[in-house]
């Protein structure tokens, strides 16, 4: 197999696209192999034989996960916070500590 380096390249630009996201049909890489103008590629876009692939996005699928957790009133441990001493427990909590303490 030849390398379409340069057809690549070249569909990359037009496309405003990376490199990585050029898509060439398996089926037609002669076709490709012999374009190398930047019109002749154009040709090739608008036949469908080199299209640009859709972005990957980051999955959300975690974070809501995580966020119905945090409804049910989990992952809000003390490992979990983070903070002055002071601001991590409250002066109630203090308190009840101190005087469980001394009962």
């Amino acid at each position: 197999m030849t390398s379409l380096k340069s057809q690549r390249r070249l569909a990359a630009q037009i496309l405003k696209v990376g490199e990585d996201r050029v898509w060439i049909d398996p089926n037609r890489i002669e076709d490709v192999e012999a374009a190398i103008t930047r019109e002749e590629i154009r040709k090739l876009i608008h036949e469908g034989v080199i299209k640009p692939l859709k972005e990957k996005g980051v999955s959300r699928a975690r974070a809501r996960i995580i966020h119905q957790k945090k409804k049910k009133g989990l992952r809000r441990g003390p490992g979990s916070r983070s903070g002055a001493a002071k601001a991590k427990i409250s002066k109630k909590e203090a308190w009840m500590k101190k005087v469980r303490a001394l009962r």
